[in-house]
């Protein structure tokens, strides 16, 4: 027997299910938030290996619903840590009093939808069953880890950690061996610090990365009092960018420029770091020639920095700028001069298998105190496909997404009726700047709960046509692009056996435009009774 009914349950407690709740609250719904952890901050909370940082500047990596709020804030860095955004998280919490209805340490292990009553029971993982009309799932695009599937994982004798799940008790590796498999962004952030602190550091690299200088440092109190200022006009200018944030692009074509002037263009980029290099022109990612001029900027400039010139080549990427999450480091390409530093090739040579002491690779043993697996996520579909969640037929969301993940919006799945998703498959989550793009999918599903108690309407639902003629334009879209030409986890390419299908939605601002015009369309491509 369920033991609580609710308007609305959400599930998770990061940023997107904190101002869900807010928002909800704030209109007058009784809501109820579920979240595994034993605290808020979702991706903040779980991430706390050494050097995590948040790739975005934290004056737009914030909110923007409350003018108080962030005028209030004061922000320290450029690129805040870790433990900085999770007490800004914990912050929000306190300042809007969200924790009295979030119930922590709560795995949703079941979700069902009843046709005669409309609504969703939800069941956590010790039995505890909760009723609500709607459900919002905030749980995350980067919350479900992955680790590969190695031969021998589980004999390993020492220390092993995942990027994605650090012991909040931290890891120190002072003195020790340590191995570390995945060189993605929390590769690059983490092996400079573990580096700095291990006896010997072995990095297993399957694919070097795209890393940018994050040239990171504290906030000029003066630029922080202008932003703020002007705020305003800055998040209206981020919302009308392609992005959500304000990365300004070059209107120029790569190609249509000099030699001479490309370069200037992208030191420029270069020396001002961070994601914004990818907007030296406008064409880099639709067009081959122009990305290899920024590809041979960057590779360039890695092999200005390591000492080695064999190894430089070892860390250049040979992919397509961009196509895979690009990284903003601090001292990465500088970490391979040392001398405890080992780069191992895994494409070259695999790994055979873990044992109980080190990894053997060609039939030789690498010894290792320690094992860190920076392998990244179960990118955006991960974290529902845990959950065992059965739609109006009965059908579960694992079989609905057996050939792909597909959606309305981002935001609703046909075949199950009032459920939302914050950010999912199908909307620019990923490839926008986070934090807008969470508020802007929390107020419109808002907004459309709001809609249905405002008209008496019980039931909510995408249609399939509707579903399909959005995957459709979602892919189209990204055809036109250099995206689908790496087997990136935009493309669920590092999970075996997942279907390969682009997930987000390009364009932030024709994204917005087209949620605008359905709602103006009476929610055109929704069911509503």
């Amino acid at each position: 027997m369920a033991k609580n009914n609710y308007d609305v349950i959400v599930v998770g407690a990061g940023f997107a299910g904190l101002y869900m709740l807010h928002n909800l609250r704030s209109r007058g719904f009784s809501v109820r938030v579920f979240e595994a952890g034993g605290d808020i901050g979702g991706t903040w909370y779980w991430n706390r290996y050494p050097g995590a940082r948040c790739d975005v500047e934290s004056l737009e990596y914030s909110y923007q619903f409350s003018e108080e709020l962030q005028q209030e804030w004061v922000w320290s860095e450029r690129y805040a840590t870790q433990a900085e955004i999770l007490k800004y998280a914990n912050h929000v919490a306190d300042r809007f009093e969200l924790r009295r209805d979030i119930q922590f340490d709560s795995h949703i292990s079941k979700m069902a939808f009843d046709e005669t009553s409309n609504s969703w029971t939800i069941t956590t993982a010790d039995g505890e069953a909760t009723v609500s009309r709607f459900c919002v799932m905030a749980t995350g695009c980067l919350s479900s880890t992955n680790i590969p599937a190695i031969e021998g994982r589980e004999k390993f004798a020492g220390g092993t950690y995942h990027t994605g799940s650090w012991p909040h008790h931290g890891a120190d590796f002072t003195g020790k061996k340590v191995g570390i498999i995945g060189t993605g962004s929390s590769g690059v952030q983490s092996i400079p610090i573990i580096a700095e602190q291990a006896d010997h550091l072995y990095v297993f690299q399957r694919t070097p990365s795209y890393a940018i200088p994050a040239y990171n440092g504290p906030y000029d109190p003066e630029y922080e009092r202008e932003r703020k200022a002007n705020y305003k006009n800055y998040r209206e200018e981020a919302k009308n960018s392609r992005s959500g944030f304000l990365l300004a692009i070059n209107e120029d074509m790569a190609m249509d420029v000099s030699e001479e002037e490309r370069q200037v263009a992208y030191d420029k980029r270069w020396k001002r770091g961070g994601l914004t290099f990818l907007g030296a022109f406008n064409d880099l990612l639709t067009n081959k020639e122009a990305n290899d001029t920024a590809a041979d900027f960057v590779r360039s400039k890695i092999q200005e920095v390591v000492n080695d010139p064999d190894l430089a080549e070892k860390l250049s990427p040979q992919t397509v700028v961009g196509c895979k999450r690009m990284c903003v480091d601090t001292n990465y390409y500088q970490t391979y001069n040392r001398d405890n530093v080992t780069l191992l090739d895994v494409t070259e040579h695999p790994i055979d298998e873990i044992t109980t002491t080190g990894i053997r690779r060609d039939g030789t043993e690498i010894e290792l105190d320690e094992l860190v697996f920076a392998t990244g996520f179960d990118a955006m579909t991960g974290a529902l496909a845990k959950i065992d969640i059965k739609g109006s037929n009965k059908t579960t969301l694992k079989e609905k997404w057996a050939e792909g993940a597909k959606t309305y919006l981002g935001v609703a799945i046909a075949g199950f009726p009032n459920l939302f998703i914050v950010t999912g498959p199908g909307s620019p989550s990923v490839l926008a700047n986070m934090m807008p793009a969470i508020e802007h999918h929390v107020e419109w599903i808002s907004d459309c709960i709001n809609y249905c108690r405002e008209t008496n309407c019980n039931r909510v639902e995408a249609s399939s046509d509707a579903e399909e003629a959005w995957v459709a334009q979602t892919n189209e879209l990204a055809s036109h692009t250099l995206f689908p030409t790496c087997n990136s986890w935009y493309l669920g390419a590092n999970i075996p056996g997942k279907p390969r299908i682009f997930m987000p939605y390009l364009g932030f601002q024709r994204y917005l435009a087209a949620c605008e015009e359905i709602v103006e369309k009476g929610y055109k491509g929704f069911s509503l009774s």
